[in-house]
């Protein structure tokens, strides 16, 4: 089995390493970042991602987002330090097949690999109790959640389209626009008129009313 692992701390990555190499699992690759994630993703086609649900750059949601849907084939496992059910509905709903608690993923990591590798979705016990049950947790995994089931802040979250979410993060940890322009590869007035709609949509006028707005979605952290 083969596996990549995202997290932008080294000290997380080599500890999530050494617990699948004892174990006999192929680790193919590292990201620190979510973009660089998808790239790899893309490129090395491994069984299994282990992903950081806060990522700079692009985010770990939206970061499985696009790796579902160009990799179909690929199974994501978040990992994350909160239990929030507004996290775990929006990943589950973006494609992940789990949700692992970071604070258990010593003891839970292998048993949530081996579950998804078999086609089952796992979720930490200490999330499955916020969820509910095993049943709803299966059936956000396979995209089952209703516009209504979702808390509102994530459905005021979706109406920002992918490229908004990757604009807004990035504006949230402090690029200029000439800056998101190049990490994009798109013109610099392209990025202005998504910072400018991303306002009308949320609603919110200010870089920092925007940041928090970030921080308070899981789309990027105070790190």
């Amino acid at each position: 089995m083969r596996l990549l692992l995202c997290d932008d701390h080294r000290l997380m990555r080599d500890g999530l390493r050494a617990i699948l190499e004892k174990a006999g699992l192929e680790v193919v690759g590292e990201a620190a970042d979510g973009r660089q994630a998808v790239q790899l993703a893309e490129r090395l086609g491994p069984d299994i991602v282990v992903m950081d649900v806060v990522m700079p750059e692009l985010n770990g949601i939206d970061a499985t987002r696009a790796i579902v849907g160009r990799c179909p084939s690929v199974k994501v496992i978040g990992l994350s330090v909160s239990a929030d059910r507004r996290y775990v509905q929006t990943l589950l709903a973006a494609g992940a097949a789990g949700y692992l608690l970071k604070s258990s993923a010593a003891d839970e990591l292998l048993e949530a690999v081996q579950a998804v590798a078999s086609g089952r979705s796992y979720v930490s016990p200490g999330v499955a109790s916020v969820l509910g049950s095993r049943a709803s947790e299966a059936e956000a995994a396979r995209g089952g959640l209703t516009p209504s089931s979702v808390p509102p802040s994530s459905r005021t979250q979706r109406a920002l389209s992918a490229r908004e979410r990757e604009v807004l993060q990035l504006l949230a940890e402090g690029y200029s626009s000439k800056e998101i322009a190049a990490r994009l590869q798109v013109a610099t007035t392209t990025v202005e008129s998504h910072r400018r709609q991303i306002m009308d949509k949320l609603r919110l006028r200010t870089i920092a009313e925007l940041t928090k707005y970030a921080i308070r979605e899981g789309l990027t952290s105070l790190e």
